[in-house]
C-alpha cells in the first residue's frame, strides 16, 4: 500500500493542513471517538473524527505529487489512484455525506473525476454506522500532477451544534 497522500487524516492535528471550503453552521469540529450519539470504529490508531454542523461543511487538501517526489515519468505511466473515506451519523439526527475527488495537470484542470451522488442517512430508517467509500482512478491518460479531495456535509435537521455528518480515516495513495 502506498503512503497516504493527506495530511491530518482523522483530526489528530485539529483542522491543520485542511482547507475550509464551507464552513456553515457552528463550523467544522474535531471530536473523539465515539462521541455522542455515536458509533465505534474499525480501524486501529484512529480516535477521533471530523464534525460537521446545521449548514453545509465542506474541506479539502490539494496534493502536489511532483513535491511528493513522484516523477512526471512516474505519473504520465498512469498509477492506480485509490481514494477512500469513511463517513457515519448519529442515532439522534439525520445527516448528508457528500465527496469529491479530482485528478488534475499541471494547470490544475480536470482529468478525471470522482464524485459519488450524496448520501443522506436517517436514524430511524438506515444504517448509520461507519461507511467506507473506495474507488480507485485508472486508465486516465498522462499528465496528472496534482489530486484535489474534498468531502463533508451537514445535518438534515438545522440543529445549533455538530450533528451532522462525520468523517475520518481519510487517504489517497498512488501505487507507482
Amino acid at each position: 500500500m502506498g503512503k497516504n497522500l493527506l495530511k491530518n487524516p482523522s483530526g489528530e492535528d485539529q483542522l491543520e493542513f485542511w482547507e475550509l471550503t464551507e464552513n456553515g453552521g457552528s463550523q467544522w469540529k474535531v471530536e473523539d471517538m465515539p462521541g455522542d450519539c455515536g458509533y465505534d470504529f474499525c480501524m486501529d490508531g484512529v480516535t477521533t473524527y471530523f464534525a460537521t454542523s446545521f449548514e453545509l461543511c465542506l474541506k479539502r487538501q490539494l496534493i502536489d505529487l511532483l513535491a511528493e517526489d513522484y516523477s512526471s515519468e512516474q505519473l504520465d505511466a498512469q498509477p492506480a489512484v485509490t481514494v477512500d473515506d469513511w463517513y457515519c451519523g448519529r442515532t439522534d439526527c439525520g445527516c448528508a455525506y457528500q465527496m469529491a475527488v479530482c485528478l488534475l495537470d499541471e494547470n490544475q484542470e480536470v482529468i478525471q473525476e470522482f464524485k459519488p451522488e450524496p448520501v443522506t442517512l436517517d436514524p430511524d430508517s438506515d444504517d448509520c454506522s461507519w461507511k467506507q467509500v473506495s474507488h480507485t482512478f485508472t486508465d486516465y491518460g498522462s499528465g496528472m500532477r496534482f489530486i484535489t479531495f474534498e468531502h463533508g456535509g451537514q445535518d438534515t435537521k438545522f440543529w445549533d451544534g455538530w450533528f451532522g455528518v462525520r468523517v475520518t480515516g481519510s487517504s489517497v495513495t498512488v501505487e507507482v
